[in-house]
């Protein structure tokens, strides 16, 4: 990189959890400046917001069109390079969709938007501007998943047989929308925050997780989807078989009423030879569980010989020595960090590397998308399996 790369945000306000989250893990690797926002629908909110945010006034925006419209118009050396999109899912599409045709990149919160229509055309617009998205299901981020996945590609375990993932939340186990929690009242709201509820939400990032790492595709599936709590309006748990490529079975449980739990995200693979098991709960750990062989434990950031080596994926991936803990920001820096570096070199003229260009992309939104909408299909079917066409 030449130069830091100068991000514009869309939502994100002080009254809101993400924004945060997304600012101090763009900030961490010092290639980003902040330099303009659009920070609530409130336009109170959005001055206020930026005023504590340090943004020079002329640079606070109050409307998210007004905002990418007059930076296109700012000199090359002082505009925004990209735009971070940290708004309600419904609030997707028509920012991204304006800053990409604008010639801004664009990191965006996943679901990428509330249709695959939407998501479709998001990558027609990506195919032919050529610009770059990075969306944000932060679990790829974690060293010990990327060395999961390198181990899986590499063959470690035999032709794969068996993906188990699962992602229980415990925080709508109550009608939490009546509460006055602004997350979950748009979140139950379908109008905003799309078809399914606890498959838009959660859903998504567990099947991201279990094709990331697996390398193989969903190809049909069995859904139930269940609406546990009294008077909410969208269903809050799913339990989901699935078939892969390659003739991989599976299993995906989400669920946001598993009382008691917070973010128990967790996948188990198993191939001819051995399986891994990964937990979001304990990240800088790699259970590696081998035919007639001692449990192993990988962990991030050891400097192990062969034929323990850990992948470029893993180390490129991994910020600080063994022993200290490495958890959601890094992993939301990893992806920030990896866009900024793809953008830059492709802004000079080179080629990104692999390990650069891992990170969640406009593709990774569409199967999202499809993947919600398989799921909702199979659930209302009363066939057995339901063809998943992405």
């Amino acid at each position: 990189m030449t130069r830091k790369l100068r991000m514009g945000m869309i939502g994100g306000g002080l009254d809101g959890f993400i924004g945060g989250v997304h600012r101090i893990a763009a900030f961490i690797d010092g290639k980003i400046d902040f330099v303009c926002g659009a920070l609530s629908v409130d336009p109170e909110k959005a001055t206020e917001s930026g005023k504590a945010l340090f943004l020079q006034p002329d640079r606070i925006y109050t409307d998210y069109v007004d905002m990418i419209q007059k930076e296109a118009l700012l000199p090359e050396d002082i505009r925004m390079d990209f735009v971070s999109i940290v708004t309600p899912n419904f609030l997707h599409f028509g920012p991204a969709k304006l800053a990409l045709e604008s010639g801004f990149d664009v990191v965006v919160d996943k679901p990428m938007t509330i249709s695959v229509e939407e998501a479709l055309e998001l990558q027609d617009i990506i195919q032919r501007t050529g610009r770059t998205l990075a969306l944000t299901h932060t679990y790829s981020g974690y060293p010990m998943v990327k060395q999961a996945k390198a181990m899986v590609k590499d063959g470690h375990f035999g032709k794969i047989r068996k993906i188990v993932v699962e992602y229980p939340q415990g925080w709508l186990a109550r009608l939490t929308e009546k509460e006055l929690s602004s997350g979950a009242e748009w979140r139950s709201d379908p109008t905003k925050s799309g078809k399914s509820l606890v498959m838009g939400d959660i859903g998504t990032h567990a099947a991201h997780l279990a094709e990331y790492v697996s390398g193989l595709r969903i190809t049909d599936l069995c859904a139930d989807l269940t609406t546990f709590v009294e008077g909410r309006s969208m269903d809050d748990d799913g339990s989901v078989l699935l078939r892969f490529t390659e003739g991989a079975k599976g299993v995906l449980m989400a669920s946001q009423i598993s009382a008691g739990e917070e973010n128990a995200v967790r996948i188990r693979i198993y191939g001819e030879k051995g399986g891994l098991e990964w937990a979001n709960e304990d990240p800088n750990n790699l259970i590696i569980k081998m035919l007639d062989q001692p449990r192993q434990i990988y962990r991030t950031g050891n400097a192990y010989a062969a034929p323990y080596t850990l992948s470029s994926f893993a180390t490129y991936n991994t910020r600080i020595p063994s022993g200290h803990p490495e958890g959601l920001l890094e992993a939301f820096a990893n992806i920030y960090r990896n866009f900024a570096e793809t953008v830059s070199a492709k802004r000079d003229g080179q080629t990104p590397t692999d390990e650069q260009l891992d990170f969640p992309n406009v593709h990774d939104g569409v199967r999202g998308m499809q993947f919600i909408d398989t799921v909702v299909q199979s659930h209302a079917s009363n066939e057995k399996w339901t063809k998943f066409e992405g």
